[in-house]
């Protein structure tokens, strides 16, 4: 079983150079590939954000061993009794979703993975949710295999890798309904995002701290 994880954590003020260092420097992730935990793993840094994607196969692995390297470096995040720097960002899209460990093994040679992140209306969380939702378990249309959409508050995180695998899901979706537009820019995905300063809608792309998988390993 393949069960994937996002996270996200805040360095703290000035210490972002050497947290980042810190990560890149880190081998955790290779380890516990050759143990056979993890399939994937990535980090991506944006601001003074840092964001996990990981596919782990041998049960859940938490942010920090996999990133302990970086804890140090990291704010607490408020709202609980004990402290906690990582932030596990909600799955509220995805294409497909792993069937088995060969399913999920990529057949080809992977170029890019990539990390991007996009704000949405505060308004308009629900809707994006809503309509996301419909669209992959109502299985609607197909689209790159390996994508993700984590949210944490109003800030989307996005896993991406290139080129683009789109195969239909092996898995079943779990809605029986058809309310998914049959044009999907009847969804006015443009209304729900929060423009950048430049104007730009939708996603950007950030900057990798690494990107392994254990099919290049061996």
């Amino acid at each position: 079983m393949i069960e994937r994880f996002m996270y996200r954590a805040v360095w703290k003020e000035e210490q972002a150079a050497e947290g980042l260092q810190a990560l890149k420097l880190d081998n955790q992730a290779i380890s516990l590939m050759k143990q056979g935990r993890l399939m994937t793993a990535a980090a991506f840094h944006w601001n003074n954000n840092v964001f996990l994607y990981y596919e782990c196969m041998d049960g859940p692995i938490l942010p920090e061993e996999l990133a302990s390297a970086a804890m140090s470096y990291l704010k607490d995040w408020p709202g609980q009794e004990e402290p906690r720097q990582w932030i596990r960002m909600v799955d509220v899209f995805h294409f497909n979703e792993p069937a088995g460990v060969e399913h999920w093994q990529r057949k080809h040679q992977v170029e890019r993975r990539v990390g991007r992140v996009a704000h949405l209306k505060p308004e308009m969380v629900s809707s994006y949710i809503y309509y996301h939702y419909q669209l992959q378990e109502e299985r609607a249309f197909f689209g790159p295999k390996y994508e993700i959409i984590g949210m944490h508050e109003n800030l989307l995180f996005g896993y991406q890798e290139f080129p683009n695998v789109t195969e239909e899901p092996v898995v079943p979706g779990r809605l029986r309904t058809k309310g998914t537009p049959g044009n999907w820019s009847d969804s006015r995905m443009d209304l729900h995002f929060q423009p950048w300063e430049d104007g730009h809608l939708y996603f950007k792309p950030i900057e990798q701290i690494y990107a392994y998988y254990s099919g290049d390993l061996t």
